[in-house]
């Protein structure tokens, strides 16, 4: 795994909404629930950045940080706590953390804080040439337009090119419902006439392989009486 975002957070609700939000957002990520384990991630290879939780069980926040600076001090580190104390934060920042953002936060924050701190280090232009254009992915599923390749949780998937466009166009824009009429437009390049069962059988045919793959897991969400979108 190279120039991923290490979550290191011992709630599993929290941990998990990072790593979704991140994996939305075009960033490889590893997750780790302690202070040791984030050791071993880093030790086998180092991350970009680190969203480091200050309370963890074993090795605390402080110290992981201290570790991490004194060894690795090119990866940028953010604190993301609840403890909210001016001292608190002035001490971190003080201890080679390079921002502090606390809990509960807006994830278009710790979004904009995440790139500012790796534009500084010289990484985020690096991440967003390797995802332009290249790589498309939402939860575990990873489009690759120059390949026409879909892959989710790393098995290959087989679709057609129908089939593909429609899960191009909901993962590029996961928050966003389209309607049938948008689906078929956009992918069959003609004027919908209001005969939608092309389009529901493509979805169904979608969400039928990608659950070949991962079962536990649903992807695209029917938005009843409206159309589409990833869930």
């Amino acid at each position: 795994m190279k120039d991923y975002i290490l979550i290191v957070e011992d709630d599993n609700d929290i941990n998990h909404m990072v790593k979704e939000l991140l994996c939305q957002n075009g960033y490889e990520t590893a997750q780790a629930f302690s202070g040791t384990e984030a050791l071993l991630y880093i030790e086998k290879e180092c991350p970009a950045a680190v969203i480091l939780d200050l309370m963890l069980p074993g090795m605390n926040g402080e110290d992981l940080l201290k570790k991490i600076k004194k060894e690795n001090p090119q990866i940028a580190v953010i604190i993301s706590s609840a403890k909210d104390g001016t001292k608190t934060r002035v001490d971190m920042l003080r201890a080679g953390a390079d921002d502090y953002i606390t809990k509960p936060f807006d994830t278009e924050e710790l979004l904009a804080r995440l790139e500012a701190v790796l534009r500084r280090s010289g990484k985020n232009e690096k991440f967003l040439k390797e995802d332009s254009g290249k790589k498309l992915r939402y939860k575990d599923i990873i489009l690759e337009p120059e390949e026409f390749r879909v892959t989710v949780a790393g098995t290959e998937i087989r679709m057609t090119r129908r089939e593909y466009l429609i899960l191009e166009l909901l993962m590029g824009n996961p928050g966003k419902v389209f309607t049938k009429s948008n689906i078929y437009e956009s992918v069959w390049n003609e004027e919908f006439l209001g005969e939608d069962n092309a389009v529901n059988v493509h979805i169904s045919n979608i969400r039928q392989k990608l659950a070949k793959a991962n079962e536990e897991e649903t992807y695209i969400e029917t938005v009843w009486g409206i159309g589409f979108k990833m869930k």
